[in-house]
């Protein structure tokens, strides 16, 4: 393509471009923008002293010195009002009040003030304005802030310019633990000197606190769990040693005990390593495709056994198309294992116990397998159903040592479904059984 000179008019007839220059943008100085708002008042002067001068009423001379007066008058003080308003009357004009200061408060995830040298607030999150909903902007922080440590890790920070952290008890509306921390900021001034601010931040300590209690309730619950078979043990091999060494009836009555304890004993540290190997690789899911029928008819035939000493039927109803899932073939026989177990053992007087997987339409409106193992014994109160999953929680403390449970069977199957994606659902009404039932999503093609 070949262009055209400006001047030299396009080939066809075509009227030529028009070309246009463009000019560069007028550059507009503070004594300019002055000279334009004093205008009319020069203007008027001007006027003024020109009619006078013609009239001669004044000379040439003493009118043009008279104009140089007022249009010092009208400019000067504009330009030194204009200098004090950049400095002292415009609001907001501190650094510390900047939008951009503003802004970044805001923009911190957790609860932060900003507080002058005095304590007033200077800029809060939505966060903060949530957890004290009593602060308010310019206003000090302390009498939003009535807890007494807040108060005074405040007060020891602004009097000594240094950081303070303190935590507290916040009692509403729930109850949580939360760490204040107060860290002296310097801020640049108009002048270029420095001022003093405090940042103010809010740390929930909440979920540290109850993973703390619930790692200090475990150690004492696995503690106790494991002293009372060792104590049994110990008290009966002292017996063996000395009334009952020559005693053969007794002998054999105590090792049969002895045996069963430590049975106990090696199940709950199966148990405890079972879930640390769980938690361990919750955040892995597995990807080996398991049909779940041949897996329960493994268990079930199992625990045939253990069905036939406690006069109880298992009952399997299994689906005509394979219910395959993706999962983990040692912790699922783990996971039903146990819940056919439970059944046989807490469910027999009931005198059978039905096994059925299905598959149902989920909560997100896909498909997913369910799996229920239904007892028709006792059942369980109303009270109990929302802590089963709690590791050592038992319904029946005594009926549960009995029957050889280590109180982490039901933490172990909810452990195991969350990591294969699932769910545990169990329902339960008095006197007429329980029904455990846990649901698997379907292999994705």
């Amino acid at each position: 393509m070949i262009a055209h000179a400006p001047d030299e008019p396009a080939r066809h007839g075509a009227p030529p471009v028009p070309t246009t220059e463009i000019a560069p943008a007028p550059v507009v100085t503070p004594w300019a923008d002055r000279l334009r708002h004093a205008a009319i008042i020069l203007l008027a002067a001007a006027i003024a002293l020109a009619t006078l001068a013609a009239l001669g009423e004044i000379s040439a001379i003493a009118a043009g010195t008279v104009f140089v007066c007022v249009a010092a008058a009208a400019l000067v003080p504009w330009r030194l009002h204009d200098a004090a308003n950049k400095r002292d009357d415009v609001p907001g004009t501190s650094p510390v009040e900047t939008p951009v200061v503003r802004a970044i408060v805001a923009g911190m995830p957790d609860p932060a003030v900003l507080l002058d040298r005095a304590g007033r607030v200077l800029h809060l999150n939505a966060a903060a304005a949530q957890l004290a909903p009593a602060l308010r902007v310019r206003e000090l922080a302390q009498f939003a802030l009535r807890n007494p440590e807040i108060v005074i890790a405040l007060r020891e920070a602004i009097a000594t310019a240094e950081p303070r952290r303190v935590s507290y008890l916040d009692h509403a509306p729930i109850e949580r633990w939360l760490e204040l921390i107060i860290v002296p900021v310097q801020v640049p001034t108009t002048f270029g000197g420095t001022d003093q601010c405090m940042l103010m931040t809010f740390h929930d300590l909440t979920p540290l606190r109850r993973v703390e209690e619930m790692r200090a309730d475990f150690v004492a619950n696995a503690s106790h769990e494991l002293r009372t078979p060792l104590a049994a043990l110990s008290g009966f091999i002292d017996t063996l040693q000395g009334p009952a060494r020559d005693d053969a009836r007794a002998r054999e009555r105590f090792l049969g005990i002895m045996q069963a304890q430590a049975t106990r004993m090696a199940r709950l540290i199966d148990d405890l390593l079972s879930l640390s190997r769980v938690e361990l690789s919750a955040h892995v899911r597995p990807d080996v495709q398991i049909d779940l029928a041949p897996l329960i008819r493994q268990v079930a035939d199992g625990l045939e056994p253990l069905a036939k000493e406690r006069q109880v039927a298992i009952e399997i109803a299994m689906p005509e198309a394979p219910a395959v899932i993706a999962g983990d073939r040692e912790e699922l026989l783990r996971v039903f294992e146990n819940l056919i177990e439970n059944a046989l053992k807490y469910g027999a007087s009931g005198g059978r116990v039905a096994v059925a997987v299905a598959a149902a339409a989920s909560s997100d409106g896909g498909t997913e397998y369910r799996v229920a193992v239904r007892d028709f014994g006792p059942g369980i109160a109303p009270e109990h159903l929302p802590r089963l999953t709690e590791r050592f929680y038992r319904v029946d403390v005594g009926d549960s040592r009995s029957q050889g449970g280590t109180g982490l069977g039901l933490s172990l199957v909810k452990h195991i479904v969350n990591r294969h994606r699932g769910r545990l659902l169990i329902e339960s009404v008095p006197k007429k059984g329980a029904t455990f039932t846990v649901c698997f999503p379907p292999v994705k093609p």
